[in-house]
């Protein structure tokens, strides 16, 4: 019995999953609300699989994935969504993972973001970063910033992505998107081809490396507001990360620039709900003096206190919002005690609130 993809993607989309997995060993499964169910029948084989593959590989990426392993490419299915999918070798064997991407985007409000992320988007210049561990929903979150700027400023919005995952058309703004290996051959090209290209904004889908870091942070300095990701959790630890990426001889001279550049941290994980949706919390990090004094003088380690205490400027600690999310009754307390950052501190508080 052989699948048919585009009914594979047509159940995937009326059984609400956000994801389609095809393994060799295995029939098509389908992760829904954070489980992976397999749909009735067969096995898929080799043969199987790489002709799924083979049938939606993009033609210029089929040398990559011969020589490197794996590819990542964007689709539109019908009209109905758009997908992202991962293609990968396993054991000699072909595998495929898509993920349906939302078809609208989300408001800031809709993500919980507080009223000061609109102030730091309105920016001439700086850098805003959004981290979290794969899966997080970054790429979400910076999707509505770019649509709210589009929304609501005038100017040139530049994306650098690998893939594209969400469109976003003209509005108030010119957008243009760039897919690396397909327009552009790497997010450092990518980032000072936009600097020849008159943008007010550049959208960097990865910081990945330092040449890329370094042409962030460039770019920041000189006029422009700079969007980006990192593969980081926490705050401290994301300006940790970008200036270890640097040899130590440059170190002093990167916490001098990212003290000036930065302007924002947002640092999000996603969670399960009590009724099995999902939703992401946030730490909130806004660059105000004492901070940048901090990062100059390498006292990241004190962050979290200014964290603590940043309310009034719209910041806020992953466990406060953790707990803020529990103590609402949106998430139950093992996703609190899963993803919190002092553990200790966090059973303390749930104690007490159980308490009193």
């Amino acid at each position: 019995m052989g699948y048919d993809l585009d009914q594979l993607l047509e159940a995937m989309i009326e059984n609400g999953a956000s994801d389609l997995h095809l393994h060799v060993g295995r029939p098509p499964s389908l992760r829904i609300n954070g489980s992976i169910v397999s749909l009735d029948g067969p096995p898929l084989s080799a043969a199987h699989t790489e002709a799924l593959a083979v049938k939606i590989v993009p033609r210029h990426l089929r040398d990559r994935l011969a020589k490197e392993g794996g590819c990542d490419f964007a689709f539109a299915f019908k009209k109905k969504g758009r997908l992202r999918c991962n293609v990968f070798r396993a054991g000699g064997e072909t595998g495929l993972v898509l993920r349906l991407l939302p078809t609208s985007m989300f408001t800031l409000e809709q993500l919980r973001l507080p009223g000061v992320i609109k102030d730091q988007l309105r920016r001439a210049r700086g850098l805003v970063l959004v981290t979290g561990p794969t899966g997080s929903g970054k790429t979400t979150t910076l999707a509505s910033m770019i649509d709210w700027i589009n929304q609501n400023e005038e100017g040139h919005i530049i994306t650098l992505e690998d893939p594209i995952e969400y469109v976003h058309p003209h509005k108030k703004c010119t957008v243009t998107q760039r897919e690396v290996g397909t327009d552009v051959l790497s997010f450092a090209e990518g980032v000072r081809a936009a600097l020849r290209q008159d943008p007010d904004v550049i959208l960097i889908g990865e910081l990945r490396d330092l040449e890329t870091i370094e042409a962030a942070l460039t770019a920041a300095e000189t006029g422009h507001l700079v969007l980006g990701t990192l593969h980081t959790s926490g705050a401290a630890r994301t300006i940790e990360r970008i200036v270890d990426a640097f040899p130590t001889g440059s170190r002093d001279q990167v916490q001098v620039q990212l003290a000036s550049s930065l302007c924002m941290v947002i640092s999000q994980s996603l969670l399960h709900t009590k009724d099995d949706s999902r939703i992401a919390a946030f730490e909130i990090l806004v660059n105000t003096l004492g901070v940048a004094a901090k990062i100059r003088d390498k006292k990241t380690f004190q962050i979290a206190s200014d964290i603590e205490t940043g309310a009034v400027r719209g910041m806020r600690s992953l466990d406060a919002d953790l707990l803020a999310l529990h103590a609402q009754g949106v998430i139950p307390e093992a996703e609190v005690l899963n993803y919190c950052q002092d553990s200790e501190a966090v059973r303390a508080r749930l104690r007490s609130s159980t308490a009193s």
